[in-house]
């Protein structure tokens, strides 16, 4: 536990979960709804958004800023991730002083065992995401099924960005049989279409500039999909990137949104999804469009 200067907020903070267990049993009554915005900090307009609905939706809020070490393949992206706790004060103050924070440390959370759980998700988690970051989304399940066992949640609300980590996150939910509705909200995005995230805090300004092209390739795929083939659409992006020399295409699949298998032929009354993950430099980005 630790404690930093927040100049007198009104709003709850806490460290440890068991404080936080403690006070939420105090305010919690039978009819009583309790909403949930777990994050990683470094807080965006899309993150607010996500804070405004829950505050509209439910009696009382929960934020969690957590930079989760078990969802990182990478330890360099793990050790680079923006971590700005005070900043997010501030920016959470600024909307209400009715929410409840917990910003846990590591081993309040795995309390001395940072391993993830092993889940089965239907094999949602082998895709885009789950290929390229081996582990991934067992680091997700562990700290979202933790989040969840400690915070008790009526209602949790996580972006569209991460649409694949949205559907696992139900699955999580639908097969251990947690009382949680999981609630989907809409991207929300910077002045150029960049889909808002913490990592874009470590571009440079013309490196996010540029990174426009990423959501006007995924519009512009979508266009084309509308007329030709699942396999000329992805033809279509790999060319795209693979003449721009500042950004190194990870992966785009073209994907069933309810199994995320890729997909080689349309078929009606099917909805799709286009999945995207890009690099600058060393920078990782993802974005994704319904194709419906």
């Amino acid at each position: 536990m630790f404690a930093l200067n927040f100049n007198n907020t009104a709003m709850h903070i806490f460290y440890g979960k068991v404080a936080l267990i403690a006070y939420l049993k105090t305010i919690k009554t039978a009819n009583s709804t309790i909403g949930f915005v777990p994050t990683m900090g470094a807080l965006h307009q899309g993150h607010l958004a996500l804070m405004q609905r829950s505050l509209k939706e439910n009696d009382d809020t929960v934020v969690s800023i957590f930079v989760n070490p078990t969802q990182f393949n990478n330890p360099e992206d793990l050790e680079k991730y923006p971590r700005t706790l005070e900043e997010d004060v501030r920016k959470m103050r600024g909307l209400s002083d009715k929410m409840i924070l917990y910003a846990p440390s590591v081993d309040d959370i795995y309390e001395g065992q940072t391993i993830s759980q092993s889940f089965d998700f239907d094999g949602l988690e082998n895709q885009m995401e789950g290929k390229f970051r081996p582990g991934h989304f067992n680091g997700v399940g562990t700290i979202v099924k933790r989040l969840f066992e400690i915070v008790s949640p009526t209602n949790a609300y996580f972006g569209e960005k991460d649409f694949q980590q949205l559907q696992i996150v139900k699955k999580m939910v639908e097969k251990n049989n947690l009382p949680v509705h999981v609630v989907g909200c809409p991207i929300f995005r910077e002045e150029n279409q960049l889909a808002m995230s913490s990592r874009n805090e470590r571009l440079t300004h013309e490196e996010r500039k540029e990174a426009a092209i990423i959501y006007k390739t995924l519009t512009e795929a979508k266009e084309i999909f509308n007329t030709k083939s699942p396999q000329d659409t992805v033809e279509f992006v790999e060319n795209s990137f693979r003449n721009n020399k500042r950004f190194d295409l990870e992966y785009f699949v073209i994907a069933d949104e309810s199994t995320l298998l890729p997909i080689e032929h349309k078929i009606n009354d099917k909805k799709y999804r286009a999945f995207i993950a890009v690099f600058v430099n060393s920078i990782r980005l993802i974005d994704t469009i319904s194709l419906n």
